[in-house]
């Protein structure tokens, strides 16, 4: 086993020197625990406790039903909306924050298809893909008589064609970390003329986006990774405004009408983004994700990668050094990967199970992958210093073949 690596007294001395190091402070993290796991559910910002007592004590037990006119709940889906696009690289009026990703991607699908009746064939997105787009997808190909293509990775490329309808890609792969070059297949669907939307559920907050810039037309995302906006927040719908103006939603709801409050039998789209809005916001939920989002908002971006690049590289060269039983996974170039490092071992469900114990938590994802969130903003050097230094010690003891840790839960 290799024994030349970073000693904890470096880690300690390029915390030190972070410029980041003080955001830690802006989270509410529990005293004790190396938390890992913020590509799966950010940590609580301290600010949000103060705004979601507001929310329920002021907004909703003072102001009731007041509150969507005093309070703006009403534009709340825009607002926010607003704010996203700027971590993304969109203009104002093209991000609505509402439903769930699934929700939103069954929406733009539906849009999509719609407005190009007979273009093709199939649905193209990645086998392996995150199942809840590859099940949207499945029900989409089978509502509009289309087929679904899942493709491997490496040759999604070579089935951009003709016959293709809507192509569906994550953009910073759940499992694996893997990050698809966005301008170059955005070229090459706009070569062929093919529709594309973007899964950025494991990209906002984590990786430099800017989605004018690569042309990209059509995403999702999520807001409860790296936005922080809690546990099943709102997630987000970005259209350019050049597709807007063709698009219809398929889930007709009374907030995605031109005019809620004037009670019409008849349907009348918004006449902007506001158009993919469904049923009632959920305003805890949504004042909770607008939280986060402007903390990220205050964050420099740049920096923000910067950091997730070194600590991914100190990472990396600890788990060669002590753990080399967990094989790497993730790419090791940072143009290619997203912000979270997956390792395989065929026992990985329960290594994850005695590091959670250990007070590390990371996460497991099936069949054989660890996963390993970097989230800049609240973690240091000497946390992954920590964290391997306790991952080494399980796996020296054996300690996670103990029976308990075979135990499968509900939630992994």
């Amino acid at each position: 086993m290799m024994t030349d690596f970073p000693s904890l007294a470096e880690a300690e001395a390029r915390d030190a020197a972070d410029p980041l190091r003080g955001w830690r402070e802006r989270f509410a993290l529990p005293e004790g625990v190396i938390y890992l796991d913020g590509n799966s559910l950010g940590a609580l910002p301290v600010a949000t406790r103060g705004l979601m007592h507001d929310a329920v004590d002021r907004q909703w037990g003072e102001g009731l039903i007041r509150s969507w006119n005093d309070a703006d709940w009403i534009g709340a889906p825009r607002r926010i909306g607003d704010k996203i696009a700027r971590l993304i690289g969109a203009a104002p009026g093209e991000v609505i924050a509402c439903d769930s990703v699934t929700v939103n991607l069954y929406k733009l699908m539906g849009a999509i298809l719609a407005a190009r009746p007979g273009q093709g064939r199939t649905i193209l997105t990645e086998s392996g893909n995150f199942p809840t787009d590859l099940h949207v997808a499945a029900g989409i190909a089978a509502q509009h008589g289309l087929v679904l293509d899942a493709a491997a990775r490496d040759s999604i490329v070579e089935q951009i064609g003709p016959d293709v309808a809507l192509i569906v890609l994550t953009h910073v792969h759940y499992k694996t970390g893997d990050r698809f070059d966005m301008a170059a297949i955005q070229a090459l669907a706009d070569a062929h003329g093919v529709p594309l939307i973007w899964d950025l559920s494991h990209s906002t907050g984590a990786v430099p986006l800017n989605m004018a810039a690569d042309a990209a037309r059509f995403a999702v995302g999520c807001g409860y990774k790296y936005l922080n906006g809690g546990p099943g927040a709102p997630a987000f719908l970005y259209v350019a405004a050049e597709a807007l103006e063709f698009l219809g939603s398929p889930i007709q709801g009374w907030m995605g009408h031109a005019a809620p409050f004037a009670m019409t039998d008849g349907y009348e789209p918004a006449p902007g983004i506001e158009r993919f809005l469904a049923g009632t916001p959920p305003m805890l939920s949504l004042l909770a994700l607008e939280a986060g989002v402007d903390l990220m908002l205050e964050a420099d971006c740049h920096a923000l990668w910067g950091k997730s690049q070194a600590l991914f590289d100190f990472l990396s060269q600890l788990m060669a050094a002590r753990c080399p039983e967990l094989v790497p996974i993730t790419p090791a170039r940072g143009d290619l990967r997203g912000s979270h490092a997956s390792f395989v071992h065929p026992n990985a469900w329960p290594i994850n199970r005695a590091l959670i114990d250990a007070g590390v938590i990371g996460d497991f994802r099936a069949p054989d992958v660890l996963r390993l969130g970097l989230t800049p903003l609240y973690l240091g050097f000497a946390d992954i210093w920590h964290a391997v230094d306790r991952l080494a010690t399980i796996m020296g003891e054996g300690r996670w073949q103990r029976d308990e840790y075979k135990v499968a839960t509900r939630v992994t």
